[in-house]
């Protein structure tokens, strides 16, 4: 494909230049346009410039990284979030699918994220996983959130409330959903077990996670199992056995 033109947003010089060495040496076809080092800057250099990718820092002094998204009137581009450890921050983006490097850059991650986004311009798909991300920061986590699922066919958001269970095959993942739906996700189990765990998911098994507020009733069959509403049978694994009963006693 052609050079991706891209900007980088960021408060810190040190950053910007650490970034603009990172590109240069390890992504040639990545073209850095200009930089800013405020939302008001960055919101005029994307209107100016209209970039395929855009590196934006979430924490900046006086406008965040997600103001600057809000500010916009519609986003043509690819984010790859540039942040210090925030834990709110990488809940949210982890929940729309998108990339984030922490800080300091790990060269592995950064060229992961590259390829992604490579992968996403040369489609040219509308951005729904920033329109989610903007709804989940306004929301402020007062609503319940939706979650961003990739299938084959395309992208599925669906409420973490409809989600009765995942279970995982190979390098896919089936969520199970409460209107009797089944999709496939092209990602492990694992990509969203640290996501769900905080909604009142519980890792029962290696290959299965589910919400609680379906379970049914705990069975001491096959050494333990999860009855749920809709009749289904979980295993419960021999290590996880006292973490779920446990997990349950404090719900059911």
């Amino acid at each position: 494909m052609t050079s991706i033109r891209s900007i980088i947003i960021d408060d810190e010089p040190n950053n910007i230049e650490n970034l603009q060495l990172i590109v240069a040496t390890h992504s040639t076809d990545v073209v850095i346009l200009t930089t800013a080092s405020k939302a008001a800057e960055g919101i005029k250099a994307i209107q100016d410039h209209q970039p395929d990718l855009v590196f934006l820092d979430i924490q900046m002094p006086g406008q965040s990284g997600f103001d600057l998204l809000r500010a916009l009137p519609e986003i043509k581009f690819e984010v790859i979030f540039i942040t210090a450890y925030d834990k709110y921050g990488i809940q949210a983006i982890k929940f729309s699918a998108l990339d984030y490097l922490l800080k300091p850059i790990d060269i592995a991650e950064f060229k992961l994220a590259i390829a992604k986004a490579k992968q996403k311009i040369s489609h040219r798909q509308q951005n729904h996983s920033i329109e989610n991300l903007l709804q989940y920061i306004k929301a402020g986590q007062k609503e319940i959130p939706k979650i961003t699922l990739p299938t084959l066919t395309g992208i599925m958001y669906v409420k973490i409330t409809d989600i009765v269970r995942c279970e995982a095959s190979n390098n896919y993942t089936t969520f199970y959903l409460q209107n009797g739906e089944q999709v496939l996700v092209c990602k492990t189990l694992k990509d969203f077990a640290d996501i769900l765990k905080p909604h009142q998911f519980v890792r029962t098994h290696q290959s299965h996670l589910v919400n609680q507020q379906y379970v049914k009733s705990y069975l001491r069959e096959d050494g333990g199992t999860l009855l749920l509403n809709d009749q289904t049978k979980v295993p419960i694994s021999r290590q996880n056995r006292e973490l779920v009963k446990e997990t349950l006693s404090k719900s059911l």
